[in-house]
């Protein structure tokens, strides 16, 4: 973005401090003007013939810009890809705290890939780890849809589940903390 001398255009379209369009005047005319109101010529649009010039402060626009910037950066969510490591032999407890851990990656946004590793003897039998992942897909399908169904890719069984739109869970809500009076036998 040029500003004040910056800008090589010998003819500009001008927009004063007050929004209202002046018209095509000469570069020195706008500059003029612009040093006339204490502010600067900015070049907001470089590419129309001729470039379309405003005069503002252009510290404050600064500010405001990186400012929005900064505020749009926050309310964007990046969608991260999580991993849940399962083995063919699992047991059906530690399957239930994987099931959890996975559904809570879903719940916060994030995609989960299931993965199955197997190792030696457990090649021998992939459809036992094919029917974790899917006992897992299954359990978590009213929140999560199927990306990528299980494949096999060298040792490894792997699906990806990301988050359903349409079915997102609201956000659980804290109750409140009630004062408790302290019981007569503590006194």
């Amino acid at each position: 973005m040029k500003v004040n001398r910056q800008i090589r255009a010998p003819r500009v379209r001008l927009i004063d401090h007050e929004g209202k369009q002046v018209g095509v005047v000469t570069f020195h005319e706008a500059l003029q003007m612009a040093e006339n109101v204490g502010l600067d010529l900015v070049e907001v649009v470089a590419t129309s013939v001729p470039p379309v010039c405003k005069i503002i402060d252009y510290g404050k626009f600064r500010y405001d810009q990186t400012k929005k910037e900064k505020e749009n950066k926050k309310t964007q969510h990046q969608i991260k890809v999580k991993e849940v490591k399962l083995k063919p032999n699992i047991d059906p407890h530690d399957f239930d705290t994987k099931n959890r851990q996975a559904r809570g990656f879903i719940e916060k946004g994030n995609k989960v890939k299931i993965t199955c590793t197997f190792r030696g003897r457990e090649m021998a039998h992939p459809e036992v780890g094919e029917r974790w992942i899917k006992k897992m897909c299954e359990d978590l399908a009213d929140i999560a849809l199927i990306e990528a169904t299980p494949k096999m890719m060298g040792k490894m069984l792997s699906a990806v589940l990301t988050p359903n739109p349409k079915k997102r869970p609201k956000p659980q809500t804290q109750p409140s903390q009630e004062k408790e009076e302290p019981s007569p036998l503590t006194e």
